[in-house]
């Protein structure tokens, strides 16, 4: 496996990315599943309070990982693409 630097610096800039789209984005599912939670008693509230806490989780882990591995890609095609062509 290759760990070249600009993989690396690829995939920490597609976890930058990723946790600035994450903001804007977990306040929409934020505000959605507030509008839908009509909960009424506390342990209805706790339950629902934990759910959106696992949803938020879920969605920066996946947000990271999406766009981590993607500017890793990135990263490693711009290292090929500019090197000198491999020997046969």
């Amino acid at each position: 496996m290759d760990y070249s630097l600009p993989a690396w610096l690829g995939a920490l800039i597609g976890t930058v990315v990723a946790v600035a789209v994450y903001v804007p984005a977990i306040r929409i599912v934020d505000r959605h599943l507030r509008a839908q939670g009509g909960s009424t008693t506390l342990e209805e509230r706790e339950d629902f309070e934990s759910r959106i806490a696992l949803v938020r989780r879920s969605i920066l882990g996946i947000d990271i990982a999406i766009l981590a591995t993607l500017g890793y890609w990135i990263g490693k095609a711009l290292a090929g693409a500019g090197g000198p062509p491999a020997p046969h």
